[in-house]
């Protein structure tokens, strides 16, 4: 059997229609439709590449230093060949889905990054960005209804039950693990492991916030509390994915509850009504 096999059915949101799918994007060239689509439709998109896919079109553009804008001088100064092949084709990647998610060209957008590192668009508070790497994997994260994580890993990693349960399973969910076969259980575990990634990646704590406070069904994505009940109003949707055939790419989505416009665009989506009251008050 499959130790993927008894997860799946949770490898699709617990509401399907408000996490949009992930897409493989190769290159510059997209299919960026796809995340507009995503935004459109549901407000959020996550796409993901290898980084080899983005390396040759990224060395060979002219225009890489303004794309890259404040990244450059670090993409510059990193001494690694590896380690800096890898940074710049995940910016690339992020600059690209964000570009795609505001109606905008990449080299408009000023990537920035906030305390711990997390990166963000200057300027466009309206829109959420989450990025994420494992081996040769980039995914990035991209929403407008609130926060957003994303995490991936290696769909064969083997994480160990008898070892890890302590740190990463509420009781909940370990009652639901335990009786499993070793395949099955550790798959279970690294489902939990990459889902537990991408919320605390979503609300800012990374691994401050401990495992074993915050939990989820074994075979659904909502989020429970150490005990096994709902921990949530529905604000949060969560989702596990298969990607390119050997990794896992889970994803946290917040709704903010808030009227968003579905206009993301910088240069459309001020409203008009606004801006002409704003004027008026400024007049003379």
């Amino acid at each position: 059997m499959n130790p993927l096999t008894l997860i799946d059915p949770a490898c699709v949101p617990d509401d399907p229609g408000r996490i949009s799918e992930p897409v493989h994007v190769g290159g510059p060239d997209g299919p960026w439709h796809r995340v507009r689509e995503g935004m459109r439709l549901r407000g959020n998109a996550v796409v993901f590449a290898t980084w080899g896919e983005w390396l040759g079109p990224a060395l060979t553009d002219p225009g890489l230093r303004p794309l890259l804008g404040r990244d450059w001088q670090r993409y510059r100064r990193t001494a690694d060949p590896l380690v800096r092949f890898r940074f710049v084709t995940s910016r690339l990647v992020t600059k690209f889905a964000a570009a795609a998610a505001l109606d905008a060209e990449a080299g408009e957008l000023d990537l920035a990054y906030k305390i711990g590192g997390r990166p963000y668009l200057r300027g466009l508070d309206q829109v959420d960005i989450s990025l994420t790497h494992t081996d040769d994997l980039i995914a990035v994260g991209v929403s407008r209804n609130g926060r957003i994580g994303v995490d991936a890993e290696p769909a064969d990693r083997s994480m160990s039950f008898d070892l890890l349960h302590g740190h990463v399973c509420t009781p909940a969910e370990r009652a639901e693990l335990e009786p499993l076969p070793e395949a099955q259980r550790a798959a279970g575990l690294l489902r939990l492991w990459t889902l537990k990634e991408a919320y605390t990646k979503a609300i800012g704590q990374g691994l401050r916030l401990g495992f074993t406070e915050f939990g989820f069904g074994v075979g659904s994505g909502g989020l429970l509390a150490p005990d096994g009940r709902p921990a949530s109003r529905g604000e949060w949707t969560f989702a596990t994915h298969r990607a390119l055939g050997r990794y896992l790419i889970s994803v946290a989505c917040h709704d903010a509850g808030l009227d968003t416009a579905r206009d993301t665009a910088p240069h459309t989506m001020l409203d008009e009504g606004f801006m002409g009251a704003v004027t008026d008050l400024l007049a003379p």
